[in-house]
């Protein structure tokens, strides 16, 4: 008599499920503008869909990256997985998980100081007052920015901006982390200090990760699998060194 074989697959925990996701702006003729200036009519709006039915699912503790040039979709991918934008079409299933965004000029009220937006940040991301008060002085250690911590956001550079962006998120510890250049941004030492963390934040089994950067050095070293976005469209998709082989050929 055969033995019967039982099916011992395990289960996939995904993190992030996305269907059929698209995503559509509303943008000013060019023409139409300059007929305004003359006739004051209203200038005519087209729309534009930036993202055009992509499908793709990141499993727990997985890091992704998003390449393609500009204008393919990436940035506004990872703000509709962040809950900025809405979908037109489809959906996004995070599956309960807290997430956060490291991307400049996202997520600061410019007219509050760096601790405020601490705070702030650290309530948008789900966490009480008392827990984000026991992180503060971690966060703003780690971000150096001892000395103008209590001044407006609107007075930092973008570097400063970066770090402390970067420090709120990767102290907090969300469940899901969306990072758009953020490593980039920022002088040699922090870099260096922001790459090490992102190594340990990534390393366990419960973080996951979606990174768009134009650095293929960036991409290479701390994704396992890239998404490739051509015109709001995933061109490719698989193991990191494949998809970027095949990308690095496209783009020179």
């Amino acid at each position: 008599m055969e033995e019967r074989k039982e099916h011992t697959e395990q289960a996939v925990d995904y993190a992030i499920e996305i269907e059929d996701l698209k995503i559509r702006y509303k943008t000013l003729n060019k023409m139409s503008i300059r007929k305004s200036l003359t006739s004051f009519r209203k200038a005519k709006r087209e729309t534009f869909e930036a993202v055009k039915g992509i499908s793709f699912k990141v499993e727990m503790g997985q890091i992704v990256g998003l390449v393609g040039r500009n204008g393919s979709g990436k940035s506004t991918t990872l703000r509709a997985i962040a809950g900025i934008f809405s979908p037109d079409e489809g959906k996004i299933d995070l599956h309960g998980h807290t997430v956060s965004l490291l991307s400049i000029g996202v997520g600061f009220n410019k007219k509050l100081s760096g601790r405020e937006n601490i705070f702030l940040s650290g309530l948008l991301l789900g966490f009480t007052e008392k827990q984000i008060k026991e992180k503060e002085e971690e966060i703003i250690a780690f971000s150096e920015l001892e000395k103008f911590i209590d001044k407006p956001v609107s007075t930092y550079s973008s570097g400063m901006h970066s770090k402390l962006a970067f420090s709120i998120t990767a102290v907090l510890e969300s469940e899901i982390m969306l990072i758009d250049e953020v490593l980039s941004v920022g002088d040699a030492k922090f870099k260096k200090k922001s790459y090490k963390k992102m190594k340990s934040l990534i390393g366990g089994h419960n973080r996951t990760v979606v990174i768009v950067s134009h650095n293929m050095n960036t991409i290479e070293s701390l994704c396992d699998t890239v998404i490739w976005l051509h015109d709001g469209q995933i061109k490719m998709q698989g193991p990191t060194k494949d998809v970027l082989e095949k990308y690095n050929e496209f783009m020179s």
